[in-house]
Order: structure tokens, then sequence, then C-alpha cells
């Protein structure tokens, strides 16, 4: 009998009810000062970053306990390493928003088999924004089925960036020439592109793989494409989980921005 390598029903209602779960309670933090602190190279966590994380697994894990975990909020299992079915979780993405009252952060999570995602939700719960995709069955905001079907010019292209992305000095050229914004959630970046008002989300940095898993799923069912900002396939589950930049957008635009992006200085060994 062949594996199973899409995800099956109990798993996609277990994930969704979970993150609707999760973000309930992280609703009763929001807003009423809860507990931070810094963690040593990786910015801020709150009380309640790891009060979902704790309810994330509880469900997921308890519901599969045969399955690989790895999250921002988990010490790393190497365990999951040996294990194809993998939920990848970012129990809140954009930790710094929700610290200051932002509405800019997510609770993310993905079902990863063989490396890549099969089922992603990102969840909005400020905004009650549910973006959700499974493979080959398409992407849904709030139930809503989700097409990126435009194709916008690279000189009008609307980016979701920090702002250094878009000096002068990162291109081959102009840069993009259409609107610019950003939210705390790189999740949410992705995600956004899915709607009309987005056409691109790029980072530069180095990302990690709970940033991105869920969010990529829903770009990619929507007909967007995420790739490094070298234009590499994302692979997920790695046993060093970290992303070299990121490039979301639509076809053909997703191709221009990585031509003329300016390619990133080779390392050099000490």
């Amino acid at each position: 009998m062949l594996p199973v390598t899409d995800p099956t029903a109990e798993e996609i209602a277990v994930l969704t009810d979970a993150v609707a779960e999760a973000g309930a309670l992280v609703l009763t933090y929001f807003g009423h000062s809860p507990e931070t602190w810094d963690k040593p190279g990786e910015g801020p966590v709150s009380e309640a970053d790891l009060a979902a994380n704790d309810l994330l697994q509880s469900r997921l894990m308890g519901a599969f306990p045969d399955h690989g975990w790895l999250s921002e909020e988990s010490a790393d299992d190497p365990a999951r390493l040996s294990r194809s079915r993998v939920w990848i979780i970012d129990p809140i993405d954009g930790t710094r928003a929700f610290i200051d009252g932002k509405p800019e952060f997510t609770i993310c999570a993905a079902l990863a088999v063989e490396g890549e995602p099969v089922a992603g939700v990102v969840f909005n719960p400020v905004k009650n924004e549910s973006f959700a995709a499974i493979r080959g069955c398409g992407t849904t905001l709030n139930g809503q089925r989700l097409i990126a079907d435009r194709i916008p010019l690279f000189a009008d292209a609307n980016v979701l960036s920090r702002k250094s992305v878009l000096k002068p000095s990162k291109w081959q050229g102009d840069a993009p020439g259409g609107r610019h914004g950003y939210v705390n959630s790189i999740a949410y970046r992705v995600c956004k592109v899915a709607t009309d008002r987005w056409d691109a989300a790029i980072a530069l940095n180095e990302l990690s793989e709970w940033d991105l898993a869920a969010a990529d799923i829903v770009l990619r069912e929507a007909g967007g494409v995420v790739t490094t900002r070298t234009g590499a396939p994302l692979r997920y589950n790695k046993q060093e989980p970290k992303v070299e930049g990121l490039v979301a957008a639509i076809p053909p635009l997703h191709g221009e921005i990585i031509a003329r992006l300016v390619p990133p200085e080779p390392a050099t060994e000490i």
C-alpha cells in the first residue's frame, strides 16, 4: 500500500479546530499587558506565545502522537527528522506586534509530509481572518475561495517588505514601483499576496521554517509562487530549519523579482 501523502479529513479537522482555539486563547492576553521577555538573539516572546504553543501541541500531538513536531516555542526534538508527517508551528508570528497591541500577528500551523506542506492555516484572531489551504483543493479566506490571478507589471507591483528591501542597492535596475507596506507577521504578508491588494512579499533576511510553512501552501494553492530569495524551492523539516530569504508573488512577477534582485553576498569562511 502506498503511503498517504495528502492530509486526512481527521488531520484537517483537528488542525482547523486547534488553530481556532489557540486564536481565542491568544485574544484573552491581547491588550492586557501579558508578561514578556527577550530570547537572546531572537527577539521578544510572551506568556501568550507559550500558552498557545502548549495548546496546539496538546491538541495536535495528542491526536497524532506519531507525527513530528517543530515549533518556534518548543525545544527542537531531532526525532522529527525520522517522521514523514510533521506539524510545523508558530504559535504567534509577529509577537512584537502582539505585544504592542497591533492587529498584525497570526497563529500559524501546517502539516508537512515528506518535507512539503500539504495543509496549513494562518489565523489573525483580532481581524477574524482565517486563511486555509489543502494541497490540491485551493485556498480560502473565511471559507471563500481565493485565486491570485492578476498579472501586475513589475514597475507597478505592490510589495510588502521592510523598507530596506527596496533600497536601490538591492536591485539591478529599479525596484518595484507600486505601493509599499509592512506588517510584522511574515506569514500574514505572504497570505495577503493571495488577496487582490498586494502582489509580492519579499524578505532578504534569514527566516525559519515555522514562519513560512502554513503561508507557503496558502499562497501556492491560490496560484502564487513561494521560494527563497534566489528562487530555490522551499523544503521543510530540515535538520537546520532555516530559509535563506523569501520571494512570494504571483507569476510571472515572481520570476522578474528573482531576476532583478542583487544576488546575496557569498558566505566567506573564517
